[in-house]
């Protein structure tokens, strides 16, 4: 179906965000100073994916870490670019 389709493609778009920033590092939470971003449905939350628990497969969370607000505001805008 569309919906199914338009899914897909958010949940690739989602990911390729996750892995695109330089300054956000792609891991859970470590308990540190660094921004950090990751991608639930397959860190996180991977164990009640396809329960009522499982996280929409187009979100991405974002953990601000003590890095100048302008260079991650900049890395954020260069990883979605990316997605153009």
């Amino acid at each position: 179906s569309s919906s199914s389709a338009a899914s897909d493609v958010y949940k690739r778009q989602a990911k390729a965000f996750a892995e695109s920033t330089e300054l956000f590092q792609l891991a859970e939470s470590l308990g540190g100073v660094e921004s950090l971003i990751g991608y639930p449905p397959d860190m996180t939350h991977a164990s009640v994916r396809g329960t009522a628990l499982a996280v929409p497969e187009n979100v991405v969370r974002l953990s601000v870490g003590i890095e100048g607000v302008d260079d991650l505001i900049a890395d954020l805008e260069q990883g979605l670019a990316r997605l153009r």
